[in-house]
């Protein structure tokens, strides 16, 4: 399985909810800077978290790459997150290669756990910061980190 973890682009620092927190100019860039990463990839389907500014990091990032992958919207990638959950839904679709469009701390807690088997080792992730894990499965410490690109 190849797992890309996207963490979406800055965003406002301030809205009436931090779901409702919209990217800025800045963030939309860089997303669109990490989804050239991606151009290419037999990507299966893009999973982004409901909150705002991750659903537009998956827009930007499905136009960039053409349009035609599937943006499926996923409860469990909110900021706090239920990684056993997660690791769940990973598993039942490993034959897929997904990008995951989410947040910290979730996607570094993720990472750390699919590459350590633990959350004390957690990825750190910029905003817009593109890592790629593979592994046969995607279980608690199966998983390595192939690349990981940071974005300014």
């Amino acid at each position: 399985m190849k797992l890309w973890l996207l963490r979406h682009g800055e965003a406002e620092p301030q809205a009436r909810t931090d779901a409702q927190r919209e990217l800025t100019r800045h963030g939309r860039k860089q997303v669109v800077r990490s989804a050239a990463h991606l151009l290419g990839r037999p990507l299966t389907a893009i999973l982004a978290s409901p909150y705002m500014r991750t659903q537009q990091s998956a827009q930007l990032l499905r136009e960039t790459l053409g349009g035609g992958i599937e943006i499926i919207t996923v409860p469990w990638l909110t900021p706090d997150g239920d990684l056993a959950e997660g690791l769940r839904y990973l598993d039942a679709h490993s034959a897929q290669e997904l990008v995951l469009v989410t947040h910290q701390p979730l996607v570094g807690d993720l990472a750390g756990m699919l590459m350590h088997g633990h959350r004390q080792t957690p990825l750190p992730m910029q905003t817009a910061s593109l890592a790629q894990l593979d592994g046969e499965f995607a279980l608690a410490g199966a998983m390595y980190l192939t690349s990981l690109q940071h974005q300014s």
